[in-house]
């Protein structure tokens, strides 16, 4: 059944490109001299379908392994580069043909044709604008792949608490995501993005899961650069979807068992204070907040994450901040709990690595998935903080969704 649905979903796949290729090209023969458009039509032809069966290649492959290599994951890269382009193509052809054929509406309507023809004829320029206007995504696509992966920014806040104990007024917290150690290949432009972290200099530091795209040892030749990340009341960390191993294929179930065991020794070797299902106090000048940290529990992915498990032993007056990978957990569980879980930071999202995020325009595709999927989200006096992730996966760059380093400065207030 897993190899039919397979064969459907690239026949539906390679369906959708040759539509997006045969538009794209009514633009091109409005543009192309007529004496060139035979042998124009010879090459866009025979380009775009070589084109086409190499992605259709490349999503079986990753179909058929589990995962995505390096070379599945370069032939995504281009993919997300030539449907973005064409897609801003075909918005400005569909939108001339929209007005073309109300024209021949209104026409056969009138019967006001001139030349007996109800439907214009393509204009030029319209055609040129939009091959024109393309340039402009496929540029930003392209630096994305390139430069954006790697553009990391710090992205500041100060959150406002009641309740919190006076000695932790102006206490800070620096958070990492989503390393996705797996897709990285540039180690020095890694290290570069753990020391702006631990410049920081916050008093806490946490990560909040996904380590590793599928094995645990895709993060050793970084162990060294993450581990010198160190702060005064210490490093905590989290299990997310992807540290399971649950998206590769294992010889046997001990092996995943085993990555599995592998990973957690990871996080103790990089310093962390792996938190599964458990909490920690965190003292200052004699006062106390409780730092909890669950196992991955998200909807539409495994959820091992037990809440109340993590609450054990923490009195219901303590400020808590809750470390739970996935959003979705804050939204199903923790903004309604009866008991007051004043902060949770998460990840997982990468807000979908693309997007717009502008003082005025705020859009990302992972908003028709997550209804939180970067920065903050409160409901009643109940805090959610979405990392927008470190690292990248399944598409190797980031456009106007940049890695971020998250510092979170609690204020009492």
């Amino acid at each position: 059944m897993k190899k039919v649905g397979g064969t459907i979903f690239i026949l539906i796949l390679l369906s959708v490109i040759f539509f997006l290729d045969w538009y794209v090209f009514q633009g091109i023969k409005t543009i192309l001299p007529s004496g060139y458009l035979a042998q124009g039509k010879t090459i866009y032809w025979v380009l775009t379908a070589t084109i086409a069966l190499w992605f259709g290649y490349t999503f079986y492959t990753i179909m058929q392994e589990g995962k995505i290599s390096p070379t599945s994951q370069q032939s995504l890269n281009w993919f997300l580069v030539i449907l973005v382009t064409q897609l801003t193509i075909v918005l400005f052809l569909f939108g001339e043909d929209l007005i073309r054929g109300l024209g021949s509406v209104y026409r056969y309507i009138t019967n006001s044709s001139q030349d007996g023809a109800l439907l214009a004829s393509r204009r030029k320029f319209v055609s040129q604008l939009a091959f024109a206007v393309a340039v402009i995504p496929m540029t930003g696509f392209i630096y994305g792949i390139v430069k954006g992966k790697y553009a990391f920014r710090t992205i500041r806040k100060t959150l406002y608490f009641k309740d919190l104990p006076e000695a932790f007024d102006g206490f800070t917290i620096t958070q990492l995501s989503d390393i996705h150690a797996g897709s990285f290949k540039d180690f020095e432009a890694v290290k570069k993005g753990a020391e702006m972290a631990a410049a920081q200099q916050s008093d806490l530091f946490v990560f909040t899961g996904d380590l590793v795209n599928h094995k645990a040892n895709e993060i050793d030749p970084m162990l060294d650069i993450f581990s010198k990340i160190k702060a005064p009341y210490g490093q905590f960390s989290i299990l997310g979807n992807h540290d399971y191993g649950d998206y590769t294929s294992w010889p046997s179930p001990e092996a995943k068992t085993q990555n599995l065991e592998s990973l957690k020794n990871k996080h103790h070797l990089m310093g962390f204070d792996l938190l599964l299902d458990e909490s920690r106090t965190i003292e200052k000048d004699g006062q106390k907040i409780s730092l909890l940290g669950v196992e991955n529990w998200g909807v539409g992915f495994q959820s091992k994450g037990d809440l109340e498990k993590s609450l054990q032993n923490v009195p219901e007056k303590d400020f808590k901040i809750l470390l739970s990978h996935d959003p979705t957990h804050w939204d199903e569980q923790v903004k309604n709990h009866p008991k007051n879980i004043h902060l949770t930071l998460s990840g997982h999202t990468h807000g979908m690595q693309m997007g717009i995020e502008t003082p005025f325009i705020r859009w990302s595709p992972a908003q028709y998935r997550y209804a939180n999927w970067a920065g903050i989200a409160e409901q009643a006096g109940k805090y959610l903080y979405v990392n927008r992730g470190f690292g990248f996966h399944a598409f190797a760059g980031r456009v106007g969704i940049w890695p971020e380093i998250t510092v979170i400065e609690l204020k009492k207030g």
